[in-house]
């Protein structure tokens, strides 16, 4: 049986660390999580099982949208790519599914319908799609997922000239998509003022993730951005 889960209205954090940062523990990545719902989130978003387990057993009424990162040399999709991965983000305590919702090829030659139809018939669970275009994000709502997300707008080979935030998509995908569907503007958001743009231009949603918890790379664009000045002569 399908479950039905509705979007609340507000931000999303995005917790992740990428692979080698000290970021990366479950417990911090648990508290970067806690703390962000304790000041107003409406959810997080995470990556691996492991994550997703350690935020679900710290913060039990957490609306948590689970996805993993893994790479295949057959396939450039990475997020949740096929069905191992979505049974053990669901497995692992995750509300809502995040899957690559785009027209590339998966690895194995797994097909979005299907994947989509044995999460919701076998699992009941619900399905967040990431994707590029419009067309891709109205053919996931017709697969059967959920919520939309903006998410790989600028990162698939399809619309690598394309800069995110996906300013381009909202107002088209929040006017075609059936009332019911859940959109989520995320990738690119770094400001609240961008956040909130997000929202008056349809989306329900936003997700943030490097501008609020990405600390590596927020650490690394300053030490870059004070580098000229840190070389300089002293006065």
């Amino acid at each position: 049986m399908t479950s039905q889960l509705s979007l609340p209205r507000g931000l999303i954090v995005s917790v992740q660390a990428p692979e080698g940062s000290a970021m990366r523990e479950p417990s911090v990545i648990a508290a970067m999580a806690e703390a962000s719902l304790a000041n107003g989130a409406v959810g997080v978003r995470l990556e691996s099982p492991e994550h997703i387990g350690a935020v679900r057993r710290r913060c039990p009424g957490a609306l948590i949208i689970g996805l993993w990162k893994r790479s295949f040399a057959d396939s450039s999709v990475y997020i949740t790519p096929g069905w191992p991965e979505i049974q053990q983000v669901w497995a692992a305590g995750a509300d809502v599914i995040a899957l690559d919702a785009t027209a590339r090829f998966r690895p194995g030659g797994q097909q979005l319908a299907e994947l989509v139809q044995r999460a919701k018939g076998e699992l009941g669970a619900p399905l967040m799609a990431d994707v590029d275009s419009l067309e891709n994000g109205l053919l996931a709502a017709a697969l059967g997922c959920d919520w939309v997300g903006t998410t790989l707008y600028g990162y698939t080979e399809a619309t690598a000239q394309q800069q995110p935030p996906a300013w381009p998509l909202l107002g088209p995908l929040r006017q075609q998509l059936p009332a019911a569907t859940g959109l989520i503007c995320e990738g690119g958001i770094a400001s609240a003022e961008q956040a909130r743009r997000a929202l008056e231009e349809g989306a329900d949603a936003v997700v943030v993730g490097t501008a609020i918890t990405g600390v590596d790379l927020q650490v690394a664009r300053y030490v870059a951005g004070l580098a000229p000045a840190a070389c300089a002569p002293g006065r």
